[in-house]
C-alpha cells in the first residue's frame, strides 16, 4: 500500500482518536453516569452504545460519499465538501460555547445510542472525516479504472468506519478510566481544555485539507 493509499486510513485512525478524546463525544457523559451510580462497570457499558451511535453518524457520511461519487465527479464532491466544512467550521468557531442538549442523566442504552448519533451529527463529526473518505473513494476509483471499472466499492470505506470507531472507543475508554481511577474529577476543574474551540479549528483544518485535495 502506497503512501497516498495509506494516508486516508491514518486520517480515519487519527480522527477516531481525536473524536474519542473530545469529552463532547461521550466519555464525559459515561464517566458522569459511572460516578452517579458509583460503579465503574456503568462507564464501560455506556461507552458501547455511545460508540455505536457515533459509528452510525460516520457510516451515514460514508454512504453520502459513496452516493455522491456515483452522481457527480470526485472533484466536484471535494469542492462541495470543502465548502460545507468551511461554512460549518466558521459557524462552530463563532458558536463554540453553545451545546446541543437532548437528554438528562437518566438514560438507557437506546437513549445513549440516539444521543451519540445526534451529537456526532450536530457537531459535524461525519463531515470532518469526509475528506479522508473521499481519498479512499479516489484510490478505489483509480484501482477500479485500472481493472476496467470506475466506480468505488464500499467494503474498504465501511472497514475504515470500523477502524475509526475502534480508535475512538479505545481512546474514550482509556480517558474515562484514567479520570475515574487515577486522576479524579479535580483534574477536569483544574486543567479543563476548551475542546469546542479546538473542534471548530479542526473543522477548518479539514476544510483546508479538502481544498488542497480538490486542487
Amino acid at each position: 500500500m502506497g503512501l497516498a493509499a495509506l494516508a486516508p486510513w491514518l486520517a480515519m485512525l487519527g480522527f477516531g482518536a481525536f473524536h474519542g478524546l473530545n469529552p463532547g463525544m461521550g466519555w464525559l457523559f459515561a464517566l458522569s453516569l459511572g460516578l452517579q451510580q458509583q460503579r465503574e462497570r456503568v462507564i464501560w457499558v455506556a461507552l458501547l452504545p455511545i460508540a455505536a451511535g457515533h459509528a452510525l453518524a460516520i457510516a451515514f457520511a460514508a454512504a453520502l460519499v459513496l452516493l455522491g461519487s456515483r452522481l457527480i465527479s470526485l472533484a466536484a464532491l471535494q469542492w462541495l465538501t470543502a465548502a460545507a466544512l468551511l461554512l460549518f467550521g466558521l459557524y462552530k468557531l463563532f458558536n463554540y460555547y453553545r451545546h446541543p442538549r437532548w437528554v438528562g442523566m437518566k438514560v438507557g442504552l437506546r437513549d445513549l445510542f440516539l444521543w451519540s448519533f445526534l451529537m456526532a451529527t450536530a457537531h459535524g463529526a461525519g463531515l470532518m472525516v469526509v475528506p479522508a473518505l473521499i481519498g479512499m473513494a479516489a484510490t478505489e476509483m483509480g484501482q477500479g479504472a485500472h481493472a476496467g471499472h470506475g466506480m468505488p466499492g464500499g467494503a474498504s470505506i465501511l472497514l475504515a468506519v470500523g477502524v475509526h470507531t475502534l480508535a475512538m472507543l479505545l481512546v474514550m475508554g482509556v480517558t474515562a478510566w484514567l479520570v475515574y481511577r487515577k486522576l479524579g474529577l479535580a483534574i477536569l476543574r483544574q486543567h479543563w481544555i476548551n475542546f469546542d474551540l479546538i473542534w471548530a479549528i479542526a473543522l477548518l483544518l479539514a476544510a483546508a485539507i479538502a481544498v488542497l485535495m480538490a486542487m
